[in-house]
Order: C-alpha cells, then structure tokens, then sequence
C-alpha cells in the first residue's frame, strides 16, 4: 500500500528522546491502546529546536463497515503531528496515498495527505477538556462516522464548499433590488490591506453618468446546483477553479465567456484605467441529494489580478483590435494559458437587513410603527439597540441638538455638535444599516399636537415610546384621546434604578395614573425610600440659569438602556398596563424588580379641573373606613396639580394620626407624626407630591353626601390652602359611593 512521506522530518529511534510533552503524554496512551500501534517517530527542527514531533500509527476500527462505499478501511495509517505550541491542536494526516476526499477534512494542499477535521470548537474550547485517550477515541470516532456517511446529520446545514478565508466581498442587503434598476452598474471597491495580510471588498452600485469611482469590475455568474460533499481547498488558479467545479460536472468557462462577451457592445470597447482587476462572484446551489431542491447556495468569490477585458481576450471571449476590444465569436480554439491564471479565494458577505438583524438578536417580532419621544441619553441608547436588532420602524421626535457636554452620554460624536439630536440618531442608524431601514427624524416640539408633521407622525403609529425624561409631555399626552398607545421609561436622576410606565391597549389606564400609582409605591413601600433621594451631583453646562446637568456615568444609562429595550418590546406585546421598577446596587451590581398592579383611573370633574384617583387607592380608604366602624375615620391627601393640563392628581391618602377623635357620627383629625408622614412623601418623590386636601369616611348605611359639618370643614380647608393659591380638596366616602368637592378662595 502507497503512503504519503512527510517532507524535512528526521526519524526519533529512541522513544526516550522526545521532547514535546503532549507528544510524550499521546505515545504513552498509544501503547496502552489496543487498537492504536505505534510506526515510527519523527520530528521536525528547525534551528536544532523541535517544532513539531510526529507520531506514526496504524489505528484499527471496528465500527468501519466492511468494503463501505466511502472509502475508509479498517485499518489506517496516520501521522498524528504535534506541535510545541501548546495553544494549537494536534494535526491528524491521513498517509494513506488514496484516501478518500471527504467532508470535515482541513484545507491543505493540493496532492498532500489528507487532514482530519475532528472539532467543532475553537482550539481553546477543545484544550480545555483535552486528554491523549480521549483524542484516540475521538480518531476512531471520526473514522467510523465517515464511514457510514454519518458524520453530516441531516439536520445541520449542507456543508460549505470551500474553506474559510481571509479575504472578503461584502454584498449590499438590497442586491436582488439594485440588480432590476437599468440605471446602476456595479463595481468592487477595495478597502486597505489589513495587518494580517487580509483584505475586504465591497460590491456598490455606482449609477450611470455618475462621479466616476475607482473600481475592480466584477462578474456574477449563478451555475448549475451541485451535491454538497467535502469541503475542496481554495484554488489558486482559474485552470484548477474550472477542474475542481468540472469535477462536480459544473462548466464554469462556457458561462464566464459569455458573461464577458455580454459586458462589450457590438461597436466594441476601449480598455479603461479601472479595468486593473476583476472579481469572479460565483453563486452555486447545494443539495444534499443529487435528486433533491437546492437547500442553500454556495457564495464564494475569486479575485483576478487582470481586468475582466484582459481575461476575456484570455479565456477565448474578446479579442483586441486597434486598441478596442472586441466579442470574439469564431474562436473555436480556445487558448489555454488561462488556466495558469492566478486567483485569489475570497469569502462573500452580506450586509445586514432588519430580518438579518432580528435572526442574530433572537427576535421574532419585528416591531409595529413606532414614534420614540426624545433622542437624548437614554433615547440615543434605546434607538441604537432596537436599529442594531431591526426592532420597530421608528419616528424620532426632539427639539433640542448636541452640546459638547451631551457626548459624555450620547451616542453622538464630536462632528454631530450643534446639530439636532433628531437627526444625528437617524444619521448614525443608517451609517449601520446602509439603508436596511430608516429612522425619521423630527425636529420638532412633541407637545404642540396641532404641528402637522407631529400628527402625521402619530397618525401612521401603533406605539409611541416616552424617553423624554419630562413630566410635559406624557402628562400632555394623556389628555388626547387619538393617540396611540403609550411606554414612558426613564431613569432616576441618582441613576441607581429605571422606571417603565405602559398604558394597556385600550389605553383605559393613561400615563398620568402610571406616574400618580408609581409615586404612591414610592411612598408606602420600603424600596421607595431612597429611591429618588441623592445623585452625584450638579454642573452648568450652559450660560443659562436652567443651563443645569446631573452628573451621572454614561455606563449607567446603558445599563438601564439595555434592560428598557428588552421590556419595552416584551410591554408592547401586553394588552394590560404595567408599571415596573428595577432598582439597582451601585456597589455589588445586583437588581430588585419591583412590580406594581396598574389599577383603572377615574376622572371627576371639578370646575376647571379635573380630578384623578385610581381603584387602587379607593379600595385603600375603603378598608381603612371598614376598620374605623362604627365611627368615621379621615386623615390627609396627598397629590398635585398641574395647571398646563388642568389636572388634580390624587396619589395616596395618610390615615388617621393616632390622636385624632372619632365617633359613630364626627371624626376630627389629629396631627401627632403628620407633618413627618407629608414630608417624607415629598422627599421620597423628589417634591412631587404634596398636601391638597383631607379625607373622611361615613359610618355603615350612609352615603357620601356632604354633611353641614363637611361644608364647613371644606371651607376652613379652602381658606388654608389659599395661601399657595391652590384649590382644596375634601374626600368623602360612603357606603356605596365616593364624593369629591373642591373649594376655593375667589
């Protein structure tokens, strides 16, 4: 039997004299191995230092079936090659001269012994694990696998048709698009060799009569489906292209001639100073069966130091007359100097659209219409993660641009200052995806709903995401009836925890109950305590007095950023509403989420405003009455109001002071800890929620209708709040029903 000799190898006679000690580790398990007998021992120095120490062993196979059509027989010759390197793995040569070319094999050189493909790991993955007996398993494995045509599942994708390299040609996402406009031609443009000799191309559509740029011309041939197999070694010249896919029984001249021969008019073409390369992009169809439809296609391109008219003149296609080159339709004899023709191997690409982007993030929803409410820190964060994983198809409202401080939170860069956020967010998505999608951008107020590119923007969307970090707009954005259902997120100005507000479907549960119940959480529940309280500090970022930033590290913005982005799409799938907190450790990194039940709003009209209290806090002062009786019980409301949309907002209730009188009909408040109990409310939300009013219950079987005594109550509380010029509430609650009144000085 013919075996391959290894080249530049001096033979080891003694056994004692290795020097590698995974080589003195493998011939120790190979003599202890009944199926493995060790051939020879060879090593190769370079400088007198071994580089590599070989193993030559003849390894027997009982799971080989007899006379298989594969090739592979029961006992094979091997040189197990390993090296000092202890990073790298151990290369596995089959000697014999007439082994079979089979899948999983590494790409070596043409005519030298075939390598084994035993992993699918990187080499670090496998030396974690790796010991000498069970890489001889692993051998045997390889061999009993092969064959019985096992090695492949039928599961996993058909096997590449050639070896990965390192040089590359991107395609644009929207080939199949561009290749239909008759007003595009398409050029490969060459990006700098890299430090690791690589190089990476792009193929661009340049419309005709355009700027003319620099460019290697390309031709793009689709061939005839083949049956995946082995994966061949890269061929460095176009004679050994042609043999390999000849071999595959695929032409590949007869189709690149007349590609050639269709790039030159009948009038013929003069040689252009560009024409200093071409590149062969070859698609070719892969089946696993020759009886079977195509299950993947092949890309793989060839780089040609001659420009596509040179090579035509080669291959038989053109010919040169005068300076001009011309279609050259009688030649019947073909020269063959092309076959000398050298080649280089080069993987093909494909930039990514929003599918492409979503199937590498692990997304199946691609997101409905969506307009996002400020492009600021947290905006710019969210639009990057949802643009980077073709989430949602966004309109960026902002009316505010780039100031050099914002760079230390933003996604933008120094060339973006002074220019609207809007529009940098929308230019940095589409310096990523090339066009895949687009972000809109709107410099605009959102507030002002009158302006029509804002309605319009609304109008065309099913979501609309608050990042604006202001009360303004989602507060705005509950008095309209028309708009699309809202998210409000954003993060707390200590930047310790994040906050996700979501009306339900419906929207029959609007943001300003969300922001009234989350304040109520802040303060009955012992995690609000310093949730809003501290930050790091202030500074003037401007000439202005309102010129004023919080001092926050950007790591904590995208910290919330990324965890908001994940929410927010798993929220836009929920028809209920949701109100989530996530409050982090700034020391140990750890996280507490804190749900909180979104409870339905009801609104009361009173005079010019109108007053807002959810189920959740009714149910409250309902229980607190139902353990007063039989006397009446009350204590103090807490809430605000906000003038810009005439709203009163009720967030939670105090319940009676330990020293307040109560009696089957009266109740008189006290005041023992109230003062602390209001402050503390406030300061737990950063001075949002204060004082507005009173509450008090009604005994068993009465109704919420005001007595005499309430009235008067109600007047004494209005002439009391008329010193901040505010209205007073009185809450009343009876049996059945709940009353509100409001008074005011006039």
């Amino acid at each position: 039997m013919a075996y391959h000799e290894l080249a530049n190898v001096v033979v080891i006679e003694d056994a004692d004299t290795l020097i590698i000690p995974r080589a003195k580790a493998l011939l120790k398990a190979v003599q202890h191995q009944r199926d493995y007998s060790l051939v020879q021992l060879l090593r190769y120095p370079i400088d007198g230092m071994p580089t590599l120490e070989c193993l030559i062993v003849d390894v027997e196979c009982d799971g080989v079936p007899p006379k298989n059509s594969f090739g592979i027989q029961y006992r094979e010759r091997l040189a197990l090659c390993v090296p000092n390197d202890p990073k790298k793995l151990i290369e596995v040569l089959a000697l014999r001269q007439d082994f079979p070319f089979l899948m999983h094999q590494n790409q070596g050189a043409p005519g030298a012994p075939a390598s084994l493909c035993l992993y699918f790991e990187p080499p670090a993955a496998v030396m974690r694990t790796w010991t000498p007996l069970a890489f001889l398993r692993r051998i045997q494995w390889w061999l009993e696998k092969s064959a019985r045509g096992e090695l492949h599942p039928a599961d996993q994708p058909v096997e590449h048709l050639f070896f990965a390299s390192k040089y590359e040609l991107v395609l644009p996402w929207n080939l199949e698009e561009l290749r239909k406009n008759p007003v595009l031609r398409f050029g490969v443009v060459r990006r700098p060799e890299r430090s690791d000799g690589g190089l990476t191309c792009f193929l661009e559509a340049i419309p005709d009569g355009g700027a003319k740029a620099k460019t290697t011309a390309h031709i793009e041939l689709t061939l005839p489906p083949i049956v995946h197999g082995f994966v061949e070694r890269d061929p460095v010249t176009l004679g050994q292209l042609a043999d390999l896919l000849s071999r595959r029984e695929v032409d590949l001249i007869s189709p690149l001639r007349l590609a050639l021969q269709e790039r030159v008019p009948e009038s013929g073409t003069a040689a252009s100073a560009d024409d200093n390369g071409a590149v062969i992009l070859l698609h070719i169809p892969l089946c696993r069966e020759a009886s079977a439809e195509p299950d993947g296609v092949a890309h793989r391109a060839f780089l040609v130091p001659v420009g596509a008219l040179e090579l035509g003149v080669a291959i038989g296609a053109l010919l040169i007359h005068e300076k001009r080159y011309y279609k050259d339709m009688m030649n019947v004899q073909v020269p063959m100097t092309w076959q000398e023709q050298p080649i280089l191997p080069m993987n093909v690409l494909m930039q990514n659209d929003a599918a492409a982007a979503r199937l590498q993030s692990g997304i199946e929803d691609g997101g409905a219409a969506g307009v996002l409410i400020g492009a600021g820190s947290l905006g710019s964060a969210l639009l990057n993660l949802w643009g980077r994983s073709g989430w949602g198809r966004w309109t960026v409202i902002d009316v505010d641009h780039v100031k050099p401080h914002n760079l230390s939170r933003h996604s933008a860069y120094a060339q973006h200052i002074g220019e609207s956020k809007a529009t940098v967010v929308a230019e940095l998505h589409a310096a990523i995806m090339e066009g895949a999608t687009e972000i809109l951008p709107l410099v605009a107020d959102a507030c002002d709903f009158t302006q029509e590119p804002v309605s319009h923007a609304f109008n065309g969307s099913a979501l609309v995401v608050d990042a604006s970090t202001s009360l303004e707009y989602p507060r705005a954005a509950s008095t309209s009836d028309v708009l699309p259902r809202h998210i409000s997120v954003f993060v707390t100005p200590n930047g310790i925890a994040a906050v996700l507000l979501s009306e339900d479907v419906k929207r029959t549960i609007r943001l300003r109950s969300l922001e009234a119940q989350y304040y109520r959480a802040l303060i009955q529940s012992d995690w609000g305590r310093d949730h809003l309280t501290g930050h790091t500090g202030t500074f003037w970022s401007g000439a202005s007095c309102r010129d004023i930033s919080v001092v926050m590290p950007y790591s904590r913005i995208l910290n919330h950023a990324s965890t908001l982005a994940e929410q927010i799409q798993m929220a836009a799938v929920r028809e209920d509403a949701l109100i989530r907190i996530w409050q982090r450790d700034p020391l140990l990194g750890g996280v507490e989420v804190h749900d909180v039940r979104a409870m339905p709003e009801q609104r009361i009209t009173l005079g010019e405003f109108d007053l807002f209290i959810d189920g959740g806090l009714e149910q409250q002062l309902r229980d607190w009455r139902q353990q007063g009786f039989p006397n009446e019980t009350g204590g103090v409301l807490l809430g605000y109001y906000d003038f810009n949309i005439k709203a009163v907002m009720v967030v939670a209730a105090l319940p009676a002071p330990p020293d307040s009188k109560a009696s089957p009909r009266s109740f008189e408040r006290g005041i023992m800890g109230l003062a602390k109990a209001v402050n503390d409310a406030a300061t737990r939300t950063a001075g949002m929620v204060g004082y507005i009013g009173e509450w008090h219950s009604h005994p068993p079987g009465h109704s919420a209708a005001p007595s005499q005594h309430d009235l008067f109550q109600l007047i004494h509380l209005a002439l009391g709040m008329a010193d901040d010029g505010l209205p007073a509430v009185q809450l009343i609650v009876g049996e059945h029903d709940l009353q509100v009144l409001q008074g005011a000085v006039k």
